[in-house]
């Protein structure tokens, strides 16, 4: 598809995706899990705990999301 047709379609509102990506093709890369231990002094375990109670999220929430943060950053 040409971006001149896909700007007109796009512009009249119709529904595109399924011509423009190919839904059997795709993948998630790198979402399989491993459990880790890892040991924090106590005080990081309170604040970690306060910052997720503030929000109403779970402690291991806030390590992924600032984890992930932080990787994204250095990856930069």
């Amino acid at each position: 598809m040409k971006t001149e047709d896909f700007d007109k379609a796009f512009d009249e509102g119709n529904d595109i995706i399924d011509d423009v990506v190919q839904w059997d093709k795709g993948h998630r890369p790198d979402l399989d899990t491993k459990r880790v231990n890892i040991d924090f002094p106590i005080w990081m375990i309170n604040a970690l705990d306060k910052e997720a109670a503030r929000l109403g999220v779970a402690r291991q929430a806030i390590v992924k999301t600032w984890m992930a943060e932080k990787l994204d950053q250095t990856r930069r």
